[in-house]
Order: structure tokens, then C-alpha cells, then sequence
């Protein structure tokens, strides 16, 4: 074998070996990305389902313990989101046997951090709807319950299980357009537009009591 053969050999088995690095590299990146996009998925969920628990316990002025349970109910129902699958022309049991097995793990993952880290912020837990505490500490237990569900996903993931259950139905054709197709990402932007406004709300609220206070002092 002559030199040029034997480079052109080598060369040829460098470039197939680092295409096969490239494919490795690039199925890396997207298992990553479905990661995160499983994640966001359940953590939208679960965020509608605690602030619509809370604030139903809040107003029918239902014990700590009963709100909190109320909210962890609801954040595994919203958690739970069978639309893409039904659009696909799943049928509702067989949807339902998907995402329970889809997403139990990472909803259950993030509702134990959740609830932890609003137990170890002072007054989180005893903080109404129109209590600054409420509207900072919540975005912060679900930013934590997000980065601690993440790796729980990626290891599902890895082993065919999670969120790849469902992967294929959300790019399978439509059999039921009448049933809504929720973006992700526009549910994280409506969310986190109800938390600053829910801050904001909030804080005039404490600063409208504060002033009212000091007036009400002056009058003495």
C-alpha cells in the first residue's frame, strides 16, 4: 500500500470518527433540549394548579394543611396535560395511562421540592395572595423544583421513559382541532406575567396599608 492510499485511509477513518462524534454530540443537545421542554411542561402545570389551590383556600379560608394538599392536588391535575395526546386522536384512557406514566416522577419531583423550599422562606407559607412574600417566594420554589425535576427528566429520557412517551404525539397529525393546542413557552410567559403582576398588586397593596397606618397615627 502506497502512501497516498494509507493517508487517504487515515483520513477517511478520522472524519467517519469524528461524524460519529458529531451525531453523539448532536443527540446529546437534543436530549437536553427535550429535557428542559418536558420539565417547563410539568412545571407549567404544576405552577396553575398551586396558585389556582392557593387561592381557592385563601378564599374559602381553608386551614394551611387543606390548602396546601388543595394545591398539591391541582398542580398534579394541570400537571397532567392530555391535549396533545387527544388532538392526536388518543383515546381519553389510553391518554390518561400515558401521562400518568410519563409524568408522575418529574410532577412528584417538583411539588416536594416546591413545598420545601415555601416551608423554609419565613412567613411563605402564611402569606395571602396579597402578600409580597407570596408572590416573590413562589416563583423562587418553582425555579428551584424546575433545576431539581431537570435531571429526573434527563435520566427518564435516557432510558426511553418520561416525557419520550408522549414525544411522538406532539408532532402527529391532528384528528380533533377543536381541542386546544397550549404552547409552553406562552403558558411560561402568561405565568410569569401573573407573578409580577401578582407582585405589583401586592405591593401597593402594603404600601396603600402602610400610608393608611401612618395617617391613621398622625390623626392621634
Amino acid at each position: 500500500m502506497d502512501h497516498s492510499t494509507h493517508a487517504h485511509e487515515g483520513h477517511t477513518a478520522h472524519a467517519q470518527d469524528h461524524s460519529g462524534h458529531a451525531g453523539h454530540s448532536g443527540h446529546d443537545m437534543a436530549s437536553n433540549r427535550m429535557a428542559v421542554s418536558a420539565t417547563l411542561h410539568c412545571l407549567t402545570g404544576c405552577a396553575i394548579g398551586e396558585v389556582l389551590g392557593l387561592t381557592i383556600g385563601t378564599a374559602l379560608g381553608l386551614s394551611t394543611i387543606a390548602t396546601i394538599a388543595l394545591a398539591v392536588s391541582l398542580a398534579f391535575l394541570f400537571g397532567y396535560s392530555t391535549l396533545p395526546l387527544l388532538r392526536a386522536g388518543l383515546g381519553v384512557g389510553a391518554a390518561l395511562s400515558v401521562v400518568l406514566a410519563a409524568d408522575t416522577l418529574s410532577i412528584a419531583t417538583m411539588e416536594v421540592v416546591d413545598n420545601a423550599v415555601m416551608a423554609v422562606v419565613p412567613g411563605a407559607m402564611e402569606a395571602g395572595l396579597v402578600n409580597p412574600v407570596f408572590w416573590l417566594s413562589m416563583p423562587l420554589a418553582l425555579t428551584i423544583a424546575f433545576f431539581a425535576a431537570l435531571p429526573v427528566n434527563t435520566w427518564l429520557l435516557s432510558r426511553g421513559k418520561g416525557h419520550a412517551l408522549t414525544h411522538e404525539f406532539h408532532g402527529a397529525a391532528v384528528t380533533r382541532p377543536w381541542i386546544p393546542a397550549l404552547q409552553t413557552p406562552v403558558l411560561v410567559a402568561a405565568i410569569a406575567a401573573f407573578f409580577v403582576g401578582g407582585l405589583v398588586v401586592s405591593v401597593v397593596d402594603e404600601l396603600g396599608a402602610g400610608e393608611s397606618g401612618s395617617h391613621a397615627s398622625a390623626l392621634r
